[in-house]
C-alpha cells in the first residue's frame, strides 16, 4: 500500500501533464501569431508609436541677413549662441543639481527653482549663452536640461547708429528702424529636421528622411541689405550733435544729412540714444527716433519757401524794398515785431536778417494760399518716403487761411508743424533747383529716381539759394554756420514751443537747415537742439555751428575739393543788425 501511494506521487498522472504542456504549446503559438499579424498588418502604427517616443521634429534656426553701410561696413551680424530649457513636468531636479545649474548659468538658485516649479511644459532656463557656457553645461550632464541654439544679433557702432538700424528683442525680430522696416526680408524662414533623442533629450543622430538631406524643410537664411548711411560721416554727425546737447543743456536733439544728388540719407542722428546690444539699459526715452518721430513748428527755417512763393507770384524780386518801420506790425489783437526798426529793406536782407515783419506783410499782400501751397509743393504734411517706422506726416493745415493773422504766423513758421526730416527733404528741393525728391535709407534705391519730380521754377529756386547764401555772411544770422574751406546757404529758426495750452517763453527749439557747396551741393543738413538752456537759445548761436562744424569735415570726408568761404556782402544790402 506504502508503495502504491509512494508511486502516486512521484508519478502524476499523465493526463494532467499534457494539458499543462498544451496549454503552454498554445499561449505560445497565440503570441507567435500576434507578433506575426503586428508585424505584417500594424508595422506602420507601431513604428509611429514608437519614433514618438524617441524621435523629435526640431527646428534649424538662420541667422537673419546682415545690414552694411554704403562703404560695406557691418553694422547689423548675427552671431550663433546657446539656450537652456527644461519640461518642468518631466524632470526631476535635486537641490545639488539646482546649484550646479545655478553656477554655470550664473543664475540665483531661487530663479532656477522658480523655473523648475512651473507648470508649462517649457521653461528656458537662459538664453543667450555663450559658447563656453553651453560646452561648461553639456560637460554637467544634468538630466531633462536641454540644449538649443539660436542666433543673437549685435551692432558694432552701438548707440551711434541705434535709431537708423534699430533693434530685436530676445526672439530675433525686428523691433525698431531698418531691423523693424525690413524684418521680413531680413529673418528668413528656419527650416525642419528630424532626430533621434536619448532620455537626456540629447541628439543621438540625425534621420535622413529626404533622400540624401538631413532636413524636412530646408533654412532659408535672411537677406542682407545695403543702407545709404556712411558711417564715417555718421560717427561725425553723433559727436558733434552729441556735444552740442550737452554744451547747451539741452533736453534732447536730432540731425539729418542727405546726399544732394540722390536723396539719399548719409546720416541720422539723435540725443538721447541708446545701446541696441543692452538698449534697457536707457529706457524707452533714448530709443525714440526723433528725426522722424518728433514735431516742431520749424519758425523761419521755412522762410525760403515764402520767399520762393513771393518770387512765383511776380510781386516781388530779391532787390524789391519792403518798408519794416516802425519795426513792428500790429494784426488785429496781435503785434509781430523784429529786435529792431530796420526801416527798408530789400527781399535779399530780409532773409538774410530774418525780419518778421518783412515775411509778413509778403505773405499779407500775397494770394491767400500762395505761401500754404508752397509750403505743400515742398513735402510739409506728406512722408518723405524713408520707409523708416512711427514717422510721423506732421501738420499742415489750411484752416486759417481765411484770417490775416494766421496767413502771418504760417509765413514764419507757426501754425505748421514738422518733422527734422521733412525739412531735409525740403531742403533737398531748394539744393535740387526746385525738384522734390522721397527720401531714402536704401544705398541706389530706384523708387527715389521714379519719384522725383519739378515743384518750383528753376530760376526762382536759384534766387533763393543765392539770398541765402546771406544767412551766413558777416551781418547775417548765422555767420557761425559758415564751413571755413565751403560756401553754403541756409537758414536759421528759433521757434517758442507750447506748453500747457500756450507759448512758453523759457523754452525754445532752436533750428539750422541748409546745403553746401552753395553753387553745386553735395549735402543737405538739418540740425534741431530741444529747449537749449545755455548761454544762447537761438538758432544762429545754438544750431549753426554744428552745422558748420559738420558741413566742414563731411565735405572732406567726401572729397569734396575746398570752394573757399562766403564773400563778404555789402554792407547796404546786409547792413549789421541782431540775428534772430
Amino acid at each position: 500500500m506504502r508503495k502504491g501511494r509512494s508511486q502516486r506521487a512521484d508519478h502524476p498522472p499523465t493526463g494532467r501533464h499534457g494539458a499543462v504542456v498544451l496549454l503552454f504549446l498554445a499561449g505560445f503559438v497565440c503570441l507567435s501569431g500576434r507578433t506575426g499579424y503586428l508585424a505584417v498588418t500594424e508595422r506602420d502604427f507601431l513604428k509611429e508609436q514608437g519614433e514618438a517616443r524617441s524621435v523629435r521634429e526640431v527646428t534649424i534656426p538662420v541667422h537673419r541677413g546682415m545690414i552694411f553701410d554704403r562703404n560695406g561696413e557691418p553694422l547689423a551680424v548675427s552671431a550663433p549662441m546657446g539656450y537652456a530649457w527644461i519640461d518642468p513636468q518631466r524632470t526631476e531636479l535635486t537641490p545639488a543639481d539646482i546649484q550646479r545649474l545655478a553656477n554655470v548659468l550664473d543664475q540665483t538658485p531661487e530663479f532656477i527653482e522658480q523655473r523648475y516649479r512651473s507648470e508649462s511644459r517649457f521653461a528656458y532656463l537662459a538664453r543667450r549663452l555663450a559658447p563656453n557656457t553651453v560646452r561648461r553645461l553639456t560637460e554637467a550632464q544634468i538630466d531633462g536640461v536641454r540644449i538649443g541654439r539660436e542666433y543673437h544679433r549685435f551692432y558694432p557702432a552701438g548707440e551711434t547708429t541705434a535709431h537708423l538700424v534699430g533693434r530685436t528683442n530676445v526672439d530675433d525680430e525686428g523691433q525698431e528702424g531698418v531691423e523693424l522696416a525690413f524684418d521680413d526680408y531680413l529673418a528668413g524662414a528656419p527650416g525642419a529636421k528630424r532626430v533621434l533623442r536619448d532620455r537626456r533629450g540629447g541628439t543621438v543622430k540625425d534621420l535622413d528622411y529626404v533622400r540624401d538631406l538631413d532636413y524636412l524643410r530646408a533654412p532659408e537664411f535672411g537677406g542682407d541689405i545695403e543702407l545709404a548711411l556712411d558711417l564715417r560721416l555718421q560717427y561725425l554727425a553723433y559727436r558733434e550733435l552729441k556735444t552740442a546737447v550737452e554744451r547747451n543743456r539741452a533736453t534732447s536733439g536730432s540731425l539729418v544729412m542727405v546726399d544732394a544728388g540722390s536723396g539719399e540719407v548719409l546720416a541720422l542722428a539723435n540725443q538721447p540714444s541708446f545701446n541696441p546690444n543692452d538698449w534697457r539699459g536707457r529706457g524707452v526715452h533714448g530709443v525714440r527716433n526723433r528725426a522722424i518721430a518728433d514735431l516742431y513748428e520749424p519758425g523761419s527755417t521755412v522762410k525760403p519757401l515764402t520767399v520762393l512763393a513771393a518770387l512765383e507770384s511776380g510781386m516781388y524780386t530779391p532787390e524789391t524794398e519792403i518798408d519794416t518801420h516802425p519795426g513792428y506790425l500790429r494784426i488785429g489783437g496781435k503785434t509781430i515785431e523784429d529786435p529792431s526798426n530796420r526801416g527798408r529793406i530789400t527781399v535779399a536782407a530780409a532773409l538774410a536778417k530774418s525780419s518778421q515783419v518783412a515775411i509778413s506783410k509778403m505773405a499779407l499782400a500775397m494770394p491767400e494760399r500762395a505761401v500754404f501751397d508752397a509750403m505743400q509743393r515742398a513735402g510739409f504734411g506728406d512722408y518723405t518716403g524713408c520707409d523708416l517706422p512711427g514717422e510721423e506726416i506732421g501738420l499742415l493745415s489750411a484752416g486759417d487761411l481765411n484770417k490775416p493773422i494766421g496767413r502771418a504766423t504760417l509765413a514764419y513758421g507757426y501754425g505748421v508743424m514738422v518733422t527734422p526730416m521733412q525739412i531735409a527733404r525740403a531742403y533737398l528741393m531748394l539744393a535740387r533747383d526746385g525738384i522734390r525728391t522721397d527720401l531714402t535709407i536704401l544705398r541706389n534705391d530706384v523708387r527715389v529716381r521714379a519719384s522725383s519730380q519739378p515743384v518750383f521754377a528753376r530760376r526762382d529756386v536759384e534766387a533763393v539759394a543765392g539770398m541765402m547764401r546771406g544767412v551766413l555772411a558777416p551781418g547775417g544770422t548765422a555767420p557761425r554756420a559758415q564751413p571755413a574751406s565751403y560756401t553754403a546757404a541756409g537758414k536759421t529758426g528759433t521757434a517758442r514751443k507750447v506748453n500747457f495750452g500756450a507759448y512758453d517763453e523759457r523754452a525754445h527749439v532752436a533750428f539750422f537747415a541748409g546745403f553746401a557747396p552753395a553753387a553745386e551741393p553735395r549735402i543737405v543738413l538739418v540740425v534741431v537742439i530741444n529747449e537749449p538752456r545755455g548761454a544762447g537759445i537761438g538758432g544762429g548761436a545754438v544750431a549753426a555751428p554744428v552745422f558748420g562744424a559738420v558741413a566742414e569735415r563731411a565735405l572732406r570726408i567726401l572729397g569734396v575739393p575746398p570752394t573757399g568761404s562766403l564773400a563778404k556782402a555789402t554792407g547796404s544790402e546786409l547792413e549789421r543788425g541782431r540775428p534772430t
